[in-house]
C-alpha cells in the first residue's frame, strides 16, 4: 500500500526527454514506483489529461525575513515552487550583533524594496551568528523548503562593524581570515552557499551603496578559502562588469580558489544591449577548462509594475503629486479627478518626465510581457489625438486608481524576447532572478515558473517555441543541480516527492494586484495563477485548486543533498 498513487498522467520527469503515460506512487516522502502500478494507494489521485512534473526550484529569491514570520512563503507558492533558494545578492539577516540589526534592514529594504517597517516588526531576532539562524528557521514550520546562503553584507558588517559599510575601508588580513573562518562555519551547519553583489543599482535606505560593492580580490578570494575548507557549498553574485575582463577573472579566481561551482546573475542592461553575450562566451570558456559556472537569467523582460501604490510611477517627481502622495489612495484618486488639478501634474511631468511611454504599456487583465510598440502608452496617445501622459494617468486611475503600468527594464531593448530566448536556450543557463519576496512594491517576478511553462511552450506568438520537456528540466533538474540539491528535480525512483499536477491548457498568470499583508500593513504586488490542481511537498498535498490545503511539510534544508538509498 502506498502513500498516494498518481495515475494516467502525462509524466515530464525533469530528464527532458518526452512525455509518457504513467503512473507515480509515493511512500514516507519519497517516490517508490513509476510506470504501471498495480499496487493501491491510501490516497490515489486521477491525473488524466494533466502534466505532472517535479516540484520547481527556485535558487533566486529573498524571504530572508519573511521565512521568519510566514509560513507559506507567498508568491512562490501560487507558481509551482516547492524549494526557494534565499539569502542572494549579498544581503540577509546573518550573521548579525544586535546594533547592527536596523542597518541590516535599511541594506535589505534599499536593495530589496521590503520595507523596514514590515521587517522590523515581522523578524523576531533570535539569532546572532549564521548557524543559530539555521536553528531558528529549523523550528519553524513552512508549506515548502528553504535553502539559505550567507551574505556577503551582513557578514562583512559582522566582522569589520561600522567599518564594514564604508567603502573606503579595507578588513585587514586577520578580518578576512576571519570572514573565511564564519564563511566556513556557516557552510559547515548547513548554508548551501554564499552570495556578494558588485552593482551600483544595489543601495542601503540611504542611498549608500552595499556593502560588497567595492570589495577587494584579497576579500573575496579569502574568503572563497573558507568555501574550499568547507569542501561544499556554491558562490552566488551579481555584479555591473564595467571593467569586463578584470571584473570576471575575479569571478574566475574565486571559482578556481574556492573549487566550488559558481552563479552570477545576467541581464540584457539596455545601455549595453550585447554585453550578456560577452559574459556568456566567457562562461562558456571557464567551463571547458573545468570551472562550474553557470548565469542565472529570467525568461521574460525584467519588468518595473507602475502605479499610485507603488514605488515608482511617471508622476511620483511632480511637486503637485508629492502633495497628496502620503494621503489613501482614495483620496489621491479624488484629487487626481479633478481636472485642474490633473492639468497641473501633466505640465509638470513635462519638466519632470520618467519613464519611456514608448516603451511603456498597460497592464491588462491578461498580462502581456511581449507586448508590441503598435500596443504602447505613446501609440495609444497617438492614436487617441492626445498626449501620452495623460493616457498614462487615465490608465493608473483605472479600477478605484488601482491601474498598472508595465515598463520592461531589462532585456528587451529589441522591444521583443528573442534575447530572452537565446539566453534560456544557451547551455550554461538556468531559470533565475524571480526575487521573490523582494522589490514588492514595483517588480512582480516571482511568477517566472509560470510564465516559463505557459509563454514559452504554449502562448508566444511573436517567434519560437521551446518544448516543454526542455523548460520543465531547466527550472527542477537543472537549477537544484545548481545548488547541489540532488535529491530532487527529477520523477525517479527514490527522489523527494515534491511534484505538480498541472492541468496545462489552463494554466494562466493572473495580473498583479497589490495587498497589505505585511507585518505593519506594508503593500507588496501579489500575482497569483490557474490551473496548478495540486502541489505536493515531501509527499504531503500542500495546495489543491490553487488553494493551500493547512500541510506544512516544509523543511529548512541544511547544504547539499544526495539521494537516499
Amino acid at each position: 500500500m502506498h502513500d498516494i498513487v498518481i495515475r494516467n498522467a502525462t509524466i515530464i520527469d525533469g530528464t527532458g526527454e518526452k512525455p509518457f503515460i504513467g503512473d507515480i506512487a509515493i511512500q514516507a516522502s519519497r517516490i517508490s514506483a513509476v510506470g504501471q502500478i498495480s499496487g493501491s494507494g491510501i490516497k490515489e489521485i486521477d491525473a488524466q489529461d494533466k502534466i505532472v512534473t517535479p516540484g520547481f526550484v527556485d535558487i533566486h529569491t529573498h524571504y530572508d525575513g519573511q521565512a521568519t514570520w510566514d509560513t507559506q512563503l507567498t508568491p512562490s507558492i501560487y507558481h509551482g515552487v516547492t524549494t526557494v533558494v534565499m539569502g542572494n545578492c549579498g544581503v540577509g539577516f546573518a550573521p548579525v550583533k544586535a546594533e547592527q540589526r536596523d542597518w541590516l534592514i535599511r541594506l535589505m529594504e534599499g536593495v530589496e524594496d521590503i520595507p523596514g517597517t514590515a521587517l522590523a516588526e515581522g523578524i523576531d531576532w533570535q539569532w546572532e551568528t549564521f548557524p543559530e539562524f539555521l536553528d531558528t528557521l529549523d523550528q519553524k514550520s513552512h508549506m515548502i523548503d528553504i535553502v539559505a546562503q550567507i551574505p556577503h553584507g551582513a557578514l562583512r558588517t559582522y566582522v569589520m562593524g561600522e567599518r564594514g559599510g564604508k567603502h573606503d575601508e579595507r578588513p585587514t588580513a586577520d578580518e578576512i581570515l576571519l570572514m573565511a573562518e564564519l564563511t566556513e562555519q556557516a557552510i559547515v551547519a548547513g548554508a548551501v552557499g554564499f552570495s556578494t553583489s558588485r552593482t551600483v543599482n544595489h543601495k542601503t535606505a540611504d542611498g549608500e551603496p552595499t556593502p560588497s560593492l567595492t570589495a577587494s580580490a584579497d576579500e573575496l578570494n579569502g574568503i572563497a578559502q573558507g568555501l574550499k575548507r568547507a569542501n561544499q557549498g556554491v558562490i552566488q553574485l551579481v555584479c555591473d562588469f564595467d571593467d569586463h575582463d578584470a571584473e570576471f577573472e575575479l569571478l574566475r579566481s574565486m571559482a578556481k580558489i574556492s573549487g566550488r561551482p559558481l552563479s552570477v546573475s545576467l541581464n540584457q542592461d539596455p545601455t549595453k544591449p550585447d554585453e550578456w553575450r560577452q559574459t556568456l562566451d566567457a562562461i562558456t570558456q571557464a567551463n571547458i577548462e573545468g570551472l562550474t559556472m553557470t548565469a542565472q537569467v529570467a525568461p521574460r523582460p525584467v519588468g518595473v509594475m507602475l502605479s499610485l501604490q507603488s514605488t515608482y510611477h511617471p508622476f511620483i517627481l511632480c511637486p503637485t503629486f508629492q502633495s497628496i502622495s502620503q494621503l489613501p489612495l482614495t483620496k489621491q484618486v479624488a484629487q487626481l479627478e479633478q481636472v485642474a488639478f490633473q492639468q497641473t501634474i501633466l505640465k509638470e511631468y513635462l519638466q519632470t518626465p520618467l519613464f519611456d511611454l514608448n516603451q511603456t504599456w498597460i497592464m491588462t487583465e491578461k498580462p502581456d510581457y511581449e507586448p508590441t510598440p503598435e500596443d504602447s502608452i505613446a501609440a495609444i496617445a497617438l492614436q487617441q489625438n492626445t498626449r501620452p501622459e495623460a493616457v498614462a494617468l487615465n490608465a493608473m486611475l483605472a479600477n478605484n486608481g488601482t491601474g498598472l503600468l508595465y515598463f520592461p527594464a531589462l532585456n528587451y531593448a529589441e522591444g521583443n524576447s528573442d534575447i530572452s530566448e537565446e539566453m534560456l536556450n544557451h547551455p550554461y543557463t538556468v531559470p533565475g532572478l524571480g526575487d521573490g519576496g523582494a522589490h514588492v512594491s514595483f517588480i512582480s517576478d516571482a511568477s517566472f515558473c509560470t510564465y516559463l511553462l505557459t509563454h514559452w511552450a504554449r502562448d508566444r506568438k511573436r517567434g519560437n517555441l521551446i518544448p516543454l520537456p526542455q523548460l520543465i528540466k531547466n527550472q527542477t533538474h537543472d537549477t537544484a543541480k545548481v545548488v547541489g540539491l540532488q535529491d530532487r528535480g527529477l520523477l525517479k525512483v527514490g527522489y523527494k516527492a515534491d511534484l505538480n499536477i498541472i492541468d496545462f491548457e489552463q494554466l494562466e498568470l493572473l495580473r498583479p494586484e497589490m495587498v497589505s499583508d505585511l507585518p505593519a500593513g506594508g503593500n507588496r504586488l501579489m500575482q497569483r495563477s490557474k490551473g496548478y490542481e495540486a502541489m505536493i511537498v515531501s509527499g504531503e498535498i500542500v495546495m489543491e485548486k490553487n488553494q493551500a490545503t493547512g500541510a506544512l511539510p516544509g523543511k529548512l534544508v541544511r547544504g547539499a543533498q544526495k539521494i537516499i538509498d
